[in-house]
């Protein structure tokens, strides 16, 4: 059975290097990579009105958006001759990674880190951080500044 790498990806300025880390580490270790983004849960689903229709279809929009980009990391990671598939869910976030994490029986996990400071990190937390804390395996920080290239 071939390891598998979590690879959550947000589509900030970290997923360059994260990416690039994730690939590197799956040629080494021929490994399967397992791109993961998460959305926020629908509002109705946690207990909120959902809104009027132009906000659900702003949000939709933007699921559909972000599904096409996660499309085009696989498939450029797929053209480097890596095993990739990729999911997009809904959840808390922490506990979507953890919780798929669990489930694929992953390897590694392979985030990124946005470097916020220590004060936002406390008022706001960190899902690097949450992960770290509740991960079933090893996971493996990728530094925002981190060249995507290395």
């Amino acid at each position: 059975m071939k390891k598998v790498l979590l690879v959550p990806v947000d589509f900030s300025a970290a997923e360059a290097a994260v990416t690039a880390c994730a690939e590197g580490l799956a040629k080494a270790l021929n490994a399967q990579i397992v791109l993961l983004h998460v959305e926020a849960p629908e509002p109705g689903f946690v207990g909120y009105e959902p809104g009027p229709q132009t906000v659900r279809d702003s949000v939709a929009r933007s699921i559909h958006g972000n599904a096409q980009a996660l499309h085009k990391i696989r498939d450029r990671l797929r053209v480097e001759g890596l095993e990739v598939e990729s999911l997009l869910i809904q959840g808390p976030t922490v506990e979507k990674i953890v919780d798929e994490a669990k489930r694929l029986k992953a390897a590694y996990i392979v985030v990124g880190s946005h470097g916020h400071g220590a004060l936002f990190e406390l008022v706001v937390g960190s899902v690097s951080d949450g992960v770290i804390r509740h991960a079933p395996c090893p996971v493996v920080v990728v530094p925002r500044a981190a060249k995507s290239g290395s």
